[in-house]
């Protein structure tokens, strides 16, 4: 297994970091990697419906799509993602097995944590940590989310979408309490670099691994192009959002006005005005 200690903190190149050793490596991989403000929206989600696009542009937080299924996840400087690529068993790698390695540095930290349900890391019943899994051909890429000392109150506006009507089939984010691994671990002046240096090494001494994959001039050829033409665009970020509807309705001094707009492929495609204002009244 090749280990890659990655300090970009872009989250189109290192989404396509992944892919690019996913689809174009047969090697299996490890990868510690932070992403600066941005929300990963998953695979299957509508982006729009998953967050709040005012505090988005306001806060200039990037926006880019997953090739993995599961929920929306914020990311900050404060938070640290890992990434295992391996031969897939099935359709997918068993999450539990590739997320131990995780757990047990943990565990030496003094964090009690453990798995919970299908994909998530707990400790004393909050989330920390959401893993998500893409299988390609015969290899899987797995990766989570480590909120260690991540700006909460930053993460819940992010994703706090406006109350406005969405139909659609997309996954749905579930709601559940969070919390930053810094506030269970020993040491509490801990800072996420020095928590990145430690679970990189610790994870490389659980594998027997002895020093770091470098990167060559062709790889980054490659994972920049990959970014480039597929993370950085936005038919990939919002355009492949599954269709939906919009609806939304408001009591003007006219009377009420609804709104109906169908969007496929990203783009409006029908819109609606009903309501039982006057026509020639104004608003």
């Amino acid at each position: 297994m090749i280990f890659l200690n990655n300090n970009c903190h872009d989250p189109y190149l290192n989404h396509a970091l992944e892919e690019y050793f996913l689809k174009y490596t047969n090697e299996d991989c490890f990868i510690l990697w932070r992403n600066k403000p941005s929300i990963l929206i998953g695979k299957n989600q509508n982006t729009l419906k998953e967050i709040n696009l005012d505090y988005v542009k306001e806060h200039n937080i990037e926006i880019v799509r997953r090739v993995s299924g599961g929920g929306t996840v914020f990311n900050d400087l404060g938070n640290l993602n890992y990434t295992f690529i391996t031969k897939k068993e099935g359709n997918f790698a068993n999450f539990k097995v590739l997320a131990k390695p995780v757990l047990n540095s943990l565990k030496k930290l003094g964090v009690d944590a453990e798995f919970s349900g299908r994909n998530d890391l707990i400790v004393d019943g909050k989330k920390f940590c959401g893993n998500a899994q893409y299988a390609y051909k015969n290899r899987v890429l797995h990766h989570g989310t480590l909120l260690f000392d991540s700006d909460l109150e930053n993460l819940h506006k992010a994703l706090n979408v406006n109350k406005l009507k969405f139909k659609d089939k997309s996954v749905k984010s579930c709601k559940s309490r969070v919390c930053n691994i810094r506030d269970f671990i020993f040491d509490r002046n801990m800072n996420v670099e020095e928590f990145k240096n430690f679970l990189i090494e610790d994870v490389m001494a659980q594998y027997n691994v002895k020093k770091f994959y470098e990167l060559g001039e062709e790889d980054l050829k490659k994972v920049k192009e990959i970014a480039d033409n597929k993370y950085r665009t936005w038919q990939w970020n919002y355009g492949s959002s599954p269709n939906f509807n919009f609806f939304n309705e408001d009591k003007f001094s006219c009377g009420l006005i609804q709104i109906s707009i169908d969007i496929k492929e990203g783009i409006i495609r029908d819109i609606k005005i009903n309501g039982d204002f006057w026509k020639k009244r104004y608003c």
